[in-house]
Order: C-alpha cells, then structure tokens, then sequence
C-alpha cells in the first residue's frame, strides 16, 4: 500500500452556511476497510437541511461536518483482509452504501441494519464523533459496504453509482408497501426520492401512478420523462386551525380523486400513497385520499410533530407504514440502473441530475443550486452533482 494518499481536502460546515476548506489526516486505514477517491456526490436534501439550517430535523450539527452521502468513487488502497480475501481491489469503481452498522446487535441479525442502534451514517450529525461525509478527496470505508457490479467499470458511471443511494431508499419504501401488481399510486412531491418512487413503483409492479407537487416544472418533468401518468398541481394553503388544515386535506384528495387516467377512467382512490415531503399538509391529505384498506407509505423526513385524523385512519382500516433509509436494496438498485443503461427500462433515471459542479471549489455553489427549485437562468433543478 505505498503511495496511497494520506490526506484528504474537503469543505466541512461550521455552521449555517458556513463553509470552510480544510486538510484532514486520513487515518491508518484499517483491515476490512477500503480507500475510495470520490469521484460523484450528489447533493440530498439532507445536506440541503444541514447547510441552511445547521440542522436537519432535530438533527443539530455538534462540530464541523462535511456533507455528501450519495457517493461513488474508485478504491487506492485496500487493507490487508480486504486484500487476503476480497474481491475487492485498486482501481475498482465502487458505489458506497453510506451506513454502517454494528453487525452484531438483534436488529442487524435480523436483517434490519437500517434501524441498528449504533449505525453511523455519513454525513449525519445523529452520531458523535460524526461520520464525515463524501464531499472531500477521500474517504475510508469498510469494504462490507462498497458496492461494484461486473458492469460497473463499463456501463455505469460514478454519477451513476451517486444515484443508487436514493435510488435504495425509493426500492426499499416500494418492498414495505407490499404493492399489489398494477394497483394505482399517488406520489406527494416530485423531488428526486418523489420520482424515484414513481419509478421503481412502475419498473416493479407496473402501478400507474399520479404524482403531485406545488411546482408546476417538477410535475411536468415527471410527466415528460413518463415517471408518472398523471400530474397534479397542489395550491399552497396555510389554514391556522386544526379543522381548517383538515378541510384543506380533504379538498386536495377529492380533488385528485376526480382526475382522469390517459384512458378516460377515474382515478378515485389510489391504492397506495407515498408521501415524499414530509410536510403535514401533505401527509393529511395522503390519509385522506388513500383507499379504504390500502397504505400511506412515510418516506419524507420532515415536520417532526403533526396532526393527523385519527378517526379516518382507524375508520377505513388505512395502514401506516414508515421508513427508514434502506436495507438489502443496493443489489436491485444496480440492476435496476444497468437496466437504465442498456435501454431494457424505458425510464431514463440517470435525468435527475440537472446540474454539474467541478472540484472541491465548487462545493458552496453546489450547495446553493441544491437549495433552489430553479436556478438563474430558470431552469428547473431536480440534483446537483459534484465530481472530482
């Protein structure tokens, strides 16, 4: 392992918006580890949360954090077990599963990693010391982690690989709601998870999905890229009381309800609901519109205390289903992406990365651009990527 580097320059937050380039020791790099040059990172909102507000959720910072989790790059260096009996090697393209986990507790035993009690997620501040994120030149990562396909090198990029990440989380809120083939969805926020669960919905189970948003741009895009069968474009509202915020919800869903699919049926009620934002209202209005009997599926990380109606929950039997991250998903994720690259699915996933930024310097624009639904000349912003 001679030359490999040592050192690793990356832009770590201080603060809100407060970003500062530093030189950080890489250290001794462990047995079962790896050493990965990033190559892509694209930009969650997650980071976006962070970089604002110097938190996501009640997720506060504790010290500098250097963002990015959604990451692909190529191994310099492997470790001596790695190197023993891996089949991992120099020069390896590798997507990076950004979790660990412990291994060893009931959860991770029982295939639920995700949720482990001591999973360190890079570029979260949920664990202390945190776990540095990919927005810098290098990182070690255990090898249990890297993902690579016999294609990888020759088909998928690392933009491709950065992808997996939310791809994974969109697989695994499709497996939890247990999807009937060709039952109807409806997707609240055409954002990328939004998209990507509109996606996997159809490349899955064939499911024609409606997709909803407050941005017109985002749900024509869906439309035009054949995410979603059908666009709806919600007015933002801000009722002050419990009742209005109800009557809001239920007007929204009615309203979705009397939508047409491209054959001319009615879409009434859809079967399973995904609600991609995390906002209340969104929420409300999924229990609202689901079927009686069918599933609001929670994949938005947002307003952490909310109201919801309890009486229509329990009264038409809806099921709640939340979720957390991804487990088991990287495999299918590759294959579903490799399916993107030989033209074998008719979606073209890789289109959700809208903009580009170049080295290390360019992190802060990333972060800005990331936090916009257009950018300057007005165009629309879906993902930010940052290559190396």
């Amino acid at each position: 392992m001679e030359n490999y580097p040592t050192q690793s320059k990356g832009q770590y937050l201080h603060g809100p918006q407060k970003l500062f380039l530093e030189t950080r020791m890489l250290p001794i790099l462990a047995s079962d580890e790896v050493r990965i040059q990033i190559r892509s990172t694209t930009l969650c909102g997650s980071d976006v949360h962070y970089f604002k507000y110097g938190q996501n959720g009640s997720i506060k910072i504790k010290e500098p954090l250097c963002g990015g989790h959604e990451a692909a790059g190529v191994i310099v260096a492997v470790g001596q077990a790695v190197s023993d009996g891996g089949d991992l090697k120099v020069g390896d393209k590798v997507a990076i599963e950004s979790g660990v986990p412990c291994g060893g507790c009931q959860k991770c035993r029982e295939g639920h990693y995700n949720v482990c009690p001591e999973l360190r997620f890079r570029s979260s501040g949920a664990s202390f010391p945190h776990f540095q994120g990919t927005l810098q030149e290098f990182i070690d990562h255990p090898a249990r982690w890297c993902h690579k396909s016999s294609r990888l090198p020759d088909i998928l990029s690392c933009d491709d690989g950065a992808l997996l990440e939310p791809l994974s989380v969109s697989i695994h809120a499709i497996r939890k709601a247990n999807i009937k083939p060709g039952a109807t969805c409806l997707v609240f926020g055409a954002g990328a998870v939004g998209l990507l669960c509109a996606a996997v919905a159809k490349v899955e189970h064939q499911c024609p999905v409606v997709i909803a948003d407050i941005d017109p741009g985002r749900v024509q895009f869906a439309l035009d890229e054949r995410f979603a069968d059908i666009g709806f474009i919600a007015t933002p509202e801000s009722p002050s009381s419990i009742e209005e915020k109800l009557a809001v919800a239920k007007k929204l869903a009615s309203d979705i309800e009397k939508l047409q699919w491209p054959g001319g049926e009615r879409v009434s009620r859809p079967g399973f609901v995904f609600e991609c934002t995390g906002v209340e209202s969104c929420v409300q209005a999924s229990i609202c519109a689901v079927d009686s009997g069918g599933k609001v599926v929670l994949v938005g990380m947002g307003t952490p205390i909310q109201c919801w109606h309890i009486a229509e929950i329990t009264g038409r039997e809806i099921d709640i289903v939340s979720v957390w991250r991804y487990a088991h998903c990287y495999p299918r994720a590759i294959e579903v992406m490799e399916g993107v690259r030989r033209h074998e699915i008719g979606l073209d996933l890789t289109k959700l990365i809208t903009h580009r930024f170049s080295g290390i310097e360019s992190i802060p624009a990333a972060y800005e651009t990331a936090s916009s639904v257009r950018d300057e000349t007005s165009n629309l912003i879906i993902k930010a990527v940052v290559n190396f």
